[in-house]
């Protein structure tokens, strides 16, 4: 059976690219193409989709929050994440949206459609590089069936500090924990509260003490 795929990117010269090198796979069939995360939602609701090749950053809604969306409307669509991002927070960031596979904008033709067939079966794909990573992320998780570390999204640092601020030290305490200047934790707790996707400082605490960070008898 060919597998159905949009392609979800708001470069125009690599969407077409990606369709012309596709053109020719048996396995698979372009179906549209979409331009940013709302259209490749709405795409992935119409029933008429089984992958959605989506690129992470893009205008509006993004990649990530996109996957999110077709997990919670679409969970039958597979996404297959096509990024030039190759770092761990993309990826894990990915993976808990609800990603099935992560590939790095380069991989040649053949690997993207064995990656596209496997993921519309239910397998879990991941670029040469990225599997390593991914394995040794699940792997971290401590014996006796707990989660790893909770928000990887997260950088070290950034973890470093959403600790501290779930223990109730101020911004002075943790600059001067840590070695840094204020600005510099001022920098690191505002990216946190976006990449949890919290209002402010005392929301992020919610999440780190329900996590298990912190201290969870003192007030946020």
């Amino acid at each position: 059976m060919t597998v159905r795929v949009v392609i979800a990117d708001d470069h125009p010269v690599f969407r077409r690219g990606l369709r012309a090198a596709l053109s020719d796979a048996a396995e698979v069939e372009v179906t549209a193409e979409v331009t940013d995360g709302v259209a490749a939602a709405a795409a992935a609701s119409e029933g008429t989709v089984d992958v959605i090749l989506m690129d992470l950053h893009m205008p509006g809604l993004s990649g990530i929050d996109a996957t999110r969306e077709i997990r919670r409307t679409a969970p039958g669509v597979a996404v297959l994440v096509l990024t030039m991002f190759d770092n761990d927070e993309s990826l894990f960031t990915a993976m808990r949206a609800g990603a099935r596979g992560y590939l790095v904008k380069g991989a040649d033709r053949d690997e993207i459609v064995r990656a596209i067939v496997a993921v519309a079966a239910g397998e879990a794909v991941f670029g040469a590089g990225i599997a390593e990573r991914a394995l040794a992320y699940f792997a971290a998780a401590p014996a006796g069936g707990r989660a790893a570390r909770p928000f990887p999204e997260l950088t070290d640092r950034e973890m470093e500090v959403l600790r501290l601020v779930a223990d109730g030290l101020t911004t002075a305490g943790i600059a001067r924990r840590l070695r840094l200047s204020e600005k510099t934790v001022r920098n690191h707790t505002s990216n946190v509260v976006a990449k949890l996707r919290v209002e402010d400082r005392a929301q992020a605490i919610v999440r780190a003490r329900r996590a298990g960070l912190g201290r969870p008898d003192e007030p946020a």
